[in-house]
C-alpha cells in the first residue's frame, strides 16, 4: 500500500468491505464476523470514523490480542495483519463455514454498517441466496480492455469526489468492484452494471421499461422506452421520462418560476432507485417497470422483500439484496446510509397533500403504486400557470400551423400515437381542426373556443 491510496480509501470512506477503528476493542469480534459471514474485508485500525487518521503503538501485544479475538470467534476466522506505518489493517477473507458467530451473536455487513441477526434469520438467508450474491459474481463476458465505459466512470468520480490520483483499476479494486485473477482486471456484476458499456449486452435484466398506457388499463400504450444504460443513466433517464408525462403546475412569484410535479420528484426517485438496487438481478426473465396510467403510476421490480426481512420490519429495518450496489449508489449521494427511502416517500407524499403510496410485495416482485388525484384544487395566493401536453401542442401549432404528427412528437419527445390521442381529443372539444391533406395542409385553431 502507498500512502496515496491511503488516502484514497480514506477519502471513499467506510463501505461494504472497509471499516475504520480508532483503536483495538472487544468490538472488534463484530465487525470480524460480519466480514466473514459477508464477502471479506478490511478494518483499518489506527482510523477514526470521519477518516481521521489516530495511528496505534504496533506491538506484538496488539498482534496477539487480535488473533486471540479472531481464535475465540466460532468458528475461528481466517485473516492477514498488515502494517502500514502506525496504521494495522486487518484482511478478513469470506468464510467457508458460515455462519460465524462473536460471543454477543451473529452479524453480517449491510452496506457500510454491520447488522445483528438472529441464527435463524442468517441459515435462511445463506440457504435463499446460495451463499452467493449476484453483485459480488465475477462477470467473464465482460473485457475490462474494450468494454470499461471510461465516460460513465469519469462522472461517477465526480458524484463521489473521489480523486483520480492512482489507476483506475485500484480505484475499482477499493471500490469492491474489481478483482485481479492472473495479473488480468475482471469486473463484477455491479462493475458491469456501473461502469460498463451498454450493460444489457452482459445482463440482459439491468435495463428499465418505461410505458405510458391510455386509460387504466395496458392496452392502448401512447409510450414507451426501454432504459438500457449505465445505472446510474438508467435511473435519471426514468425519471425524465416521469416528469415528461406527469402533469406540472408552475408557480410564479416575482421573476421566479417554480415547477410542481403532481406526484414528488423525490417520491419518485427514491422508488425508482429502490427497483434498481434492491431488485433480484438472478431473476432474468423480467425487468424494473415504470408504467403510467391516467390514474397512477406503479413502479415495480422482480424480487420481493429480501431475507431476513419481513413485512412487519419494512419500512423501519434496511437489508440490502445486492450491497455492492448499495454501497456505489450511496457514495453517488443516491442513497441514504441507513436506508431511509421508504420514509422519505411517505414524507414528501404528506408535505404535498398527496394519497399515501401503496406498496405490494410478495416473493416474485414489489411494487410501488402513486395514486394521480385531479391536480392542483389546493389553493394558492401566488400566480400559477399549468402547461399539459395538449397546450403545448396548441402553442406549438399556433406558431407553425403546418406541423406534422410527426414533427409534434420530435418536438415534445412523445410518440406519434401519443400525439394522434391528444389531437384526437382536442379535434372532439371543438379546440382545432385539420384543413386540406394529410401531408400539406394545415391546422386551424378554433378561436371561441381557444
Amino acid at each position: 500500500m502507498t500512502i496515496e491510496e491511503l488516502k484514497i480509501i480514506i477519502k471513499e470512506g467506510e463501505g461494504y468491505k472497509i471499516e475504520f477503528k480508532e483503536s483495538l476493542t472487544s468490538e472488534i469480534a463484530r465487525e470480524l464476523t460480519a466480514f466473514a459471514n459477508s464477502a471479506g474485508g478490511r478494518i483499518f485500525i489506527g482510523i477514526s470514523d470521519y477518516g481521521s487518521i489516530k495511528g496505534v503503538k504496533v506491538t506484538n501485544t496488539l498482534f496477539s490480542n487480535i488473533q486471540t479475538i479472531a481464535t475465540n470467534c466460532d468458528p475461528p476466522i481466517d485473516l492477514d495483519i498488515e502494517v502500514f506505518e502506525n496504521i494495522v489493517i486487518i484482511n478478513v477473507k469470506e468464510g467457508k463455514n458460515k455462519p460465524y458467530r462473536s460471543s454477543k451473536g451473529f452479524f453480517i455487513r449491510n452496506g457500510a454498517n454491520t447488522q445483528k441477526m438472529s441464527t435463524i434469520e442468517i441459515r435462511e438467508m445463506f440457504q435463499s441466496e446460495g451463499y452467493v450474491r449476484f453483485d459480488e459474481t465475477i462477470n467473464t463476458k465482460v473485457n475490462f480492455s474494450k468494454d470499461f465505459d471510461n465516460i460513465a466512470f469519469e462522472k461517477f468520480l465526480l458524484l463521489t469526489g473521489i480523486p483520480r490520483v492512482i489507476k483506475d483499476e485500484n480505484i475499482l479494486y477499493n471500490l469492491d468492484v474489481l478483482v485481479f485473477q492472473n495479473n488480468l482486471p475482471l469486473l463484477n456484476n455491479a462493475g458491469c452494471l456501473f461502469f460498463s458499456r451498454e450493460p444489457v449486452q452482459f445482463i440482459i435484466q439491468s435495463s428499465i421499461t418505461c410505458a405510458l398506457y391510455k386509460g387504466l388499463e395496458k392496452v392502448t400504450v401512447l409510450d414507451r422506452k426501454e432504459l438500457t444504460g449505465n445505472i446510474i443513466q438508467n435511473i435519471s433517464d426514468a425519471e425524465i421520462f416521469l416528469k415528461k408525462h406527469l402533469n406540472l403546475r408552475y408557480i410564479i412569484s416575482g421573476l421566479i418560476r417554480n415547477e410542481i410535479l403532481e406526484i414528488p420528484e423525490i417520491a419518485l426517485r427514491e422508488a425508482i432507485i429502490n427497483a434498481v438496487c434492491h431488485r433480484n438481478y438472478f431473476i432474468s426473465g423480467s425487468n424494473v417497470m415504470i408504467e403510467v396510467f391516467d390514474d397512477r403510476v406503479e413502479i415495480s421490480n422482480p424480487g420481493g422483500l429480501p431475507k431476513p426481512l419481513t413485512a412487519k420490519e419494512f419500512g423501519t429495518r434496511s437489508v440490502a439484496r445486492n450491497p455492492i450496489v448499495a454501497s456505489l449508489l450511496h457514495r453517488a449521494g443516491l442513497i441514504e446510509k441507513m436506508g431511509t427511502g421508504i420514509n422519505r416517500i411517505k414524507h414528501s407524499l404528506l408535505e404535498n397533500n398527496n394519497p399515501p403510496a401503496v406498496f405490494d410485495f410478495n416473493d416474485s416482485f414489489f411494487t410501488v403504486t402513486f395514486k394521480r388525484t385531479p391536480l392542483f384544487e389546493r389553493e394558492t395566493t401566488q400566480e400559477t400557470t399549468q402547461e399539459t401536453t395538449q397546450e403545448t401542442i396548441i402553442r406549438l401549432i399556433k406558431k407553425n400551423p403546418e406541423m406534422t404528427r410527426k414533427e409534434l412528437a420530435m418536438e415534445i419527445g412523445i410518440s406519434a400515437d401519443g400525439i394522434k390521442y391528444h389531437l384526437d381529443r382536442l379535434r372532439k372539444k371543438g379546440i382545432i381542426r385539420h384543413i386540406g391533406s394529410t401531408k400539406k395542409g394545415e391546422w386551424k385553431i378554433i378561436e371561441n373556443n381557444h
